[in-house]
């Protein structure tokens, strides 16, 4: 139960934070949003129907084709994200109604409101996803994409999101729409940073004839973990080791220095990591 508590609160939390995002800076300033959400922003605005209900019913028949691609397991996180989404875009409308709640209208220049919304849409959303939920709608259909071809959620979602927008035409100035796409943007790229972790680090692939020395000398003086691969060179045949080492950003031109010293002719192929676990880093 515990366990689960761990999970269920950050979706609800994270469900929280984008009704927030809808009610408080993307309605009030007749900005738009992508995938189902998205129609059921047009449905508001062309005909005044709750964001609450009509999410809601939208949902349901993506709901059931998630039931058969993610399992019963997976849908039981997004069921939860499906009806505290509902909840809390009730809440805000009722709090809104009652004027507890003043949404942000933007007067002349609405590029703030569109950096604020794509903030607080793609950091509700990157939590949700990042502890295995979705707000259903094209959240599903991205969850069930990315598992089969590998894609970035953030991507896959930026690209319904155009299609939807594109629609959005019809109802909204152009102006709008060029405001939405930074929202857009902005909320994708946030998805995946916090999905992906906030935390970041640099793995770095050294390959070098004096792997060993190069080791032990990162050992002594950072203490980090190294392993020791051996490689043949594809034209020289010789022997040789790639030494591969996580280290933190401020580590990194420490490493540099520790293996120029030993082997300024060592070929060295540093990468982006995220999410790093394990002993000093991060452990869950």
């Amino acid at each position: 139960m515990l366990q689960q508590l761990r999970l269920i609160i950050p979706i609800m939390i994270g469900t929280a934070i984008y009704a927030f995002g809808l009610h408080y800076f993307v309605i009030p300033n007749q900005l738009m949003e992508g995938g189902v959400t998205g129609i059921a922003v047009l449905l508001n605005y062309a005909a005044g129907l709750p964001l609450s209900i009509s999410t809601l019913v939208l949902n349901i028949p993506l709901f059931f084709l998630g039931w058969k691609a993610l399992g019963r397991g997976q849908m039981l996180y997004t069921l939860i994200g499906v009806i505290s989404l509902s909840c809390f875009l009730a809440l805000m409308e009722q709090l809104i109604d009652r004027e507890w709640v003043i949404p942000f209208h933007g007067t002349n220049d609405y590029m703030l409101v569109a950096l604020y919304a794509g903030v607080s849409l793609g950091t509700g959303l990157g939590i949700v996803f990042r502890f295995g939920g979705t707000t259903g709608g094209v959240d599903i259909i991205a969850r069930i994409v990315s598992r089969s071809k590998g894609m970035s959620m953030g991507q896959i979602i930026l690209s319904f999101d155009a299609f939807i927008i594109g629609i959005s035409l019809f109802y909204i100035t152009i102006e709008k729409v060029l405001y939405t796409l930074v929202t857009v943007f902005i909320a994708s790229k946030l998805i995946d940073f916090i999905q992906d972790g906030a935390y970041a680090a640099k793995s770095f692939s050294i390959i070098s004839e004096h792997g060993e020395a190069i080791s032990d000398q990162i050992s002594l003086e950072l203490e980090r973990g190294v392993t020791l691969i051996p490689a043949k060179g594809a034209f020289s045949g010789q022997q040789k080791e790639v030494v591969y080492c996580v280290v933190q950003r401020q580590e990194i031109r420490r490493l540099k220095t520790i293996v120029r010293n030993i082997d300024p002719k060592a070929f060295i192929v540093i990468n982006e990591v995220h999410d790093v676990l394990g002993e000093g880093f991060k452990e869950e």
